[in-house]
């Protein structure tokens, strides 16, 4: 029996249980993942092999949901909104927002590439969870998270700026500064530490912060919580 929706007023769904979305129908590529309380809507009610075309609404990241999972799906009596918050306020919750990412270094994990659930994060997934833990969006890809903040000098880093860094013509990497040089990341397996780690920004480090510091491009600084205009008023699905 192929699993329903159950029908929507608001044209959303809430998630019940943490989801994961794929790049394509075949489900072979995680693209990213949906933390339990996401909203998200649907773009393709017509499955396309064994999934549909799912949107979450506080990113407005795309990407394939099994059917199989369309029972871990809840209709909301609201629909999400987004809420404005100040710079200020993120100032006041960065000591919150760093302390989640060290609890999630200690515990055992390893870098997942589209991941945004513990324990398993890529790095711009990490930086995703850690700031919506303290109700703070941020795009979802470490080159829209660049896009979107503030950009600094080196000499004006504090502590919880984004620090950036590419390979070539596109930020592929993004880290949180912890100051006196040192930044938390979820790195890879290629150069990295295959998990959460602390590194130095500085070509005197170990092998890891060598390699990162010759890809690092610049640093941000986040200023308010992510909206996406159009996803917060979505209209019911006819």
């Amino acid at each position: 029996m192929i699993p329903t929706l159950p029908t929507s007023a608001t044209g959303q769904y809430r998630c019940l249980t943490a989801l994961n979305l794929y790049k394509s129908p075949q489900a072979e590529s995680l693209v990213t993942q949906a933390a339990a309380g996401r909203f998200l809507r649907i773009l393709t009610p017509a499955p396309v092999e064994a999934a549909i075309e799912v949107q979450l609404c506080e990113d407005g990241y795309s990407g394939w949901l099994l059917m199989t999972d369309l029972p871990h799906l809840e209709a909301p009596a609201t629909p999400y909104k987004s809420i404005f918050v100040t710079r200020e306020e993120i100032e006041q919750r960065l000591p919150e927002i760093i302390d989640f990412m060290l609890a999630a270094m200690d515990c055992t994990n390893e870098y997942l590439w589209g991941g945004t659930v513990a324990p398993n994060y890529d790095c711009s997934g990490l930086m995703q969870a850690a700031f919506s833990a303290s109700g703070i969006w941020l795009p979802r890809d470490s080159y829209q998270q660049a896009d979107f903040t503030q950009p600094i000098e080196v000499e004006d880093l504090q502590r919880g700026d984004l620090l950036f860094f590419k390979k070539t013509h596109r930020v592929t990497h993004v880290a949180l500064y912890l100051g006196e040089g040192k930044y938390i990341h979820s790195s890879g397996k290629e150069i990295g530490r295959n998990g959460i780690g602390i590194d130095e920004l500085s070509a005197e480090g170990d092998a890891v912060s060598r390699a990162y510091y010759e890809q690092f491009c610049g640093a941000g600084r986040v200023m308010e919580s992510y909206n996406v205009f159009l996803l917060c008023e979505v209209q019911i699905q006819k």
